[in-house]
């Protein structure tokens, strides 16, 4: 009888099993790399939306800069508009903080307890809304809407001072109002 010996080479089946095995580990090789990609590329567009709200949602002074004084000594309180920028989104006032700061002192100056009742004495430390043009009576500074704001820090500015006023929404950029009071200061002054 004869001997059948076995050779030791790969047979069709098995070539097709390793064949289909490189192929199942390419193709989870490819499904992770694509699953990657796709939220890398999702978490690139967040960043760029993120981005693009914070700068839409910024605001702009319109028209003068006022500085008000009881005493014609000290100039006590602030008066500036804002609005939004063009193309910006509305912007909660409720929110926004501001930061006084001249060579000598910084502050926070904190909103009135009701921002919803127009005020124009706001109190030392203090800041409200006195004012509102094309819009409605709430805390939102919305497209196309003017808001008269009074700011009232705790010292009065005395003349040839330089003050900075820096308004920070609680999105988008802060805005910062850099003024100095006149050498003689009045009932109404305007400041530059």
């Amino acid at each position: 009888m004869r001997n059948i010996v076995h050779d030791e080479a790969f047979t069709g089946l098995e070539a097709a099993i390793v064949l289909i095995a490189f192929v199942v580990v390419a193709a989870v090789f490819s499904y992770v790399v694509l699953g990657a990609g796709f939220f890398t590329t999702q978490k690139s567009q967040e960043v760029v939306h993120s981005g693009v709200s914070q700068a839409s949602s910024s605001m702009q002074i319109v028209g003068d800069v006022f500085g008000l004084s009881s005493d014609n000594t000290n100039v006590t309180t602030v008066r500036y508009s804002i609005q939004i920028t063009a193309g910006g989104s509305s912007i909660d006032m409720s929110k926004v903080q501001m930061t006084w700061s001249t060579t000598s002192t910084v502050e926070n100056i904190n909103p009135v307890s009701n921002l919803s009742v127009d005020d124009t004495t706001p109190g030392t430390g203090a800041w409200s809304i006195g004012e509102r043009k094309f819009g409605n009576t709430d805390n939102l500074l919305e497209p196309g809407e003017i808001m008269t704001i009074y700011v009232q820090p705790t010292n009065g500015i005395g003349s040839n001072t330089k003050f900075d006023l820096e308004i920070k929404p609680s999105i988008g950029a802060s805005l910062s109002l850099t003024r100095t009071i006149p050498a003689g200061v009045n009932a109404v002054n305007k400041l530059y």
